[in-house]
């Protein structure tokens, strides 16, 4: 039997253990770091065969084919070795896509891919379709292949999950933007991440479909330079399009097939120009796959939105406190503070990715009135901000941060946590950060 060896037991990991194994392989999951125990149980139960604290080479080395969870880089020593040999070193999607007849949409992006995600899911279910999310979210996808396998799957895709694909390809692909992100994995080369985006799209045909913003830079760039076999669905808030999504006098209009959607954007839940664009995404994926007009209507005017992105904690003695845990590079801060209407007490910092902060200065400006840096170092925000805000502090945990925003916080003002950075400097995750954040608030 051919022999599955899998780098890493997350979510994705232990998914892909169990498929592996119901499909007929010899499996064996190694973890470098520790295996938490809710998973060791589960593996254990499957028997299936693990190790956690380090990487056997022996055990290893031996494999058909390795799936490698997506936050592990190629730099590490044992993956460069697997590669040397050639074999394949695959992602979870790539693995599970060939298990499942399911019709899957694929969704990229810097930003916006969640709540992008979370919507497309929303209007299929609630359109009554047989729908699971995964991928980058929720439960994992190779996981559900396992054990529920529905007739659509919506997943969330990072750069790190496309690029271990092979043959995988979405019938419905989405980049909702590109812009820096992640770059110490890409060689610190812009291009680079660039491409791992579309490879969402390189295996499409044309009967496949790619909805992409068409006022991004980097996107437009690219089709510059390079052909798609899918058809091309764009979205635009700037200008008015003969196919896809467009804006017209606070109407957002939709064409695709010969069908038109129209909705007035004030009847959509989500707030700012960012999420017009994410619905947009949505509703096309909605209008492609013929879901009612109404249907799609009752949707976006009840989705709540996703926790830890611009998320509304509590309004203490009239100060807004505002939850954007999620926010974990430069452009989806740059939405945050833009979207800000009062003078701001802006928390950030944590683990930087390379970040330029010079695009932020004019919001900086404009907007806030005080910062505080979360993180262990600290140097490279007050380098950037330190001449442009009145007051800067710095801290190490979630307690002194909000703590010291309520200090400096007036009347009519907000606190917003926007890090702009990843968050394992201080905190497991930036649902971690985000949790202690709103548990902070709360206890004020």
């Amino acid at each position: 039997m051919p022999r599955l060896v899998i780098l890493g037991a997350g979510e994705s990991g232990v998914g892909t253990a169990i498929l592996g194994k119901k499909k007929g392989y010899d499996v064996f999951v190694s973890d470098f770091g520790k295996i938490k125990d809710n998973y060791k149980e589960v593996l254990t139960n499957y028997g299936i065969k693990w190790e956690d604290e380090q990487h056997t080479e022996a055990l290893i080395l031996n494999a058909d084919v390795v799936m490698k969870s997506p936050g592990i880089p190629d730099k590490v020593p044992i993956v460069k070795k697997l590669l040397e040999k050639g074999i394949p070193v695959i992602s979870e999607i790539e693995f599970a896509a060939p298990f499942t007849t399911a019709t899957t949409i694929g969704i990229t992006g810097s930003n916006g891919k969640t709540t992008t995600t979370m919507l497309t899911y929303h209007l299929l279910k609630e359109a009554g379709l047989n729908v699971g999310l995964g991928g980058n979210i929720g439960k994992s996808f190779a996981w559900q292949v396992a054990e529920a396998d529905f007739d659509y799957y919506v997943l969330e895709l990072s750069s790190f999950q496309l690029d271990g694909i092979i043959n995988y390809k979405p019938h419905i692909a989405i980049i909702t933007n590109i812009s820096p992100d992640h770059l110490d994995r890409y060689d610190y080369k812009y291009e680079n991440y660039i491409e791992s985006k579309f490879r969402i799209t390189k295996n499409q045909t044309n009967k496949d479909y790619l909805i992409y913003d068409a006022d991004d830079e980097a996107i437009n760039n690219w089709f510059q330079n390079n052909k798609v076999n899918a058809q091309l669905v764009p979205f635009s808030i700037t200008q008015n399009l003969e196919k896809g999504a467009f804006l017209k006098n606070n109407t957002m209009e939709i064409n695709i097939n010969e069908e038109e959607f129209l909705m007035e954007t004030t009847q959509i839940a989500l707030e700012g120009k960012h999420n017009l664009k994410n619905a947009m995404a949505a509703t096309s994926v909605a209008n492609i796959l013929r879901i009612r007009k109404q249907t799609i209507r009752e949707s976006l005017s009840n989705f709540q939105g996703v926790e830890h992105r611009l998320e509304k904690v509590l309004k203490i003695q009239n100060v807004q406190y505002i939850n954007d845990s999620k926010a974990t590079n430069v452009n989806a801060t740059f939405f945050a503070l833009d979207s800000m209407t009062s003078p701001t007490v802006w928390i950030l910092g944590g683990v930087d990715k390379g970040n330029d902060y010079s695009e932020l200065m004019p919001l900086v400006y404009e907007k806030v009135k005080a910062i505080i840096c979360l993180g262990v170092e600290n140097k490279k925000i007050i380098d950037a901000f330190g001449n442009v805000v009145d007051l800067m502090v710095e801290v190490d945990n979630m307690h002194d941060a909000v703590n010291t925003a309520r200090h400096i916080a007036e009347k009519g003002d907000a606190v917003l946590l926007s890090p702009a950075c990843a968050s394992f400097d201080l905190f497991e995750n930036y649902e971690d950060r985000g949790n202690q954040f709103k548990r902070e608030v709360r206890n004020l």
